[in-house]
């Protein structure tokens, strides 16, 4: 598997894993809010890679990488405030975080890589 096909999986099992973790838990106005926005950004960092493999130039996949990084990173900043307010378990917000700091790792990365070529 190649490095786009490898991510392109990776971005979306994170996504849904969010999703997974978030939607059985109780309404409340405030985690409803965290809720929507985590969802968002996290599916958003998967479509928004998604771009980035079918980029028609380094520009546009410079630009799409862009939006994928300040997503994911957006991503840690709910997953601190859901650990924070404790509404999941240490195990569960430990591997979403953990898979979170990763992809944000990768992408800053790539993207730094990608500057390099325009």
């Amino acid at each position: 598997m190649d490095f786009n096909q490898l991510f392109r999986e990776r971005t979306k099992q994170f996504s849904t894993a969010v999703i997974r973790s978030l939607s059985p838990l109780l309404y409340s106005d405030d985690l409803s809010v965290i809720r929507k926005q985590i969802i968002r950004s996290s599916t958003s960092v998967a479509a928004n890679y998604r771009a980035v493999c079918r980029a028609r130039s380094e520009k546009e996949k410079f630009a799409k990488i862009c939006i994928v990084v300040e997503e994911i990173n957006e991503n840690q900043l709910w997953l601190e405030l859901i650990e924070e307010l404790k509404y999941l378990s240490s195990e569960k917000i430990f591997s979403l975080k953990e898979e979170c700091d990763e992809l944000v790792k990768v992408m800053t990365s790539y993207k730094f890589k990608l500057s390099q070529n325009i």
